[in-house]
């Protein structure tokens, strides 16, 4: 799963290339970059490159501008929650694992101990705040 992160990371497209990609200015997506909602890698020569995880990131931008009418100030503070709401995934998960690692260090030997540590509750599906908007305004279409 790290290899896929740090593969995701990996400057790969040109700003000609992405514009292209999008249909979009390339002043666009200068723009983005001044308004601090993208930040593309750069080479020696200070040309921008942007990975997979960039435009995964423009197309979400693109979806909040086009499709929902947000301006830039409403994306930046959508990405900032996301961002926070990522990170508080993270600690969530982590918390879990811990939770579960003292359970088993406390209840070793005794299985039956450790199913009964904890109450059961129904897994909660856990869904990406993109999938949501698009599945959500896909519905408010139909």
């Amino acid at each position: 799963m790290r290899n896929d992160k740090k593969g995701k990371k990996e400057p790969l497209y040109m700003i000609g290339a992405v514009s292209r990609m999008f249909n979009i200015h390339p002043q666009t997506l200068r723009l983005y970059e001044r308004e601090g909602l993208l930040t593309p890698s750069r080479t020696e020569g200070k040309t921008r490159l942007y990975s997979q995880e960039d435009i995964e990131k423009l197309e979400f931008i693109l979806f909040l501008t086009r499709e929902l009418g947000v301006n830039l100030a409403g994306v930046d503070a959508i990405l900032r929650m996301k961002e926070q709401m990522e990170q508080m995934q993270k600690q969530i998960e982590y918390l879990l694992e811990y939770i579960q690692e003292e359970i088993k260090r406390r209840y070793t030997g005794n299985i039956e101990e450790q199913r009964n540590a904890l109450m059961r509750i129904p897994k909660v599906e856990i869904t990406r705040l993109e999938d949501y908007m698009y599945n959500r305004y896909k519905k408010e279409e139909e």
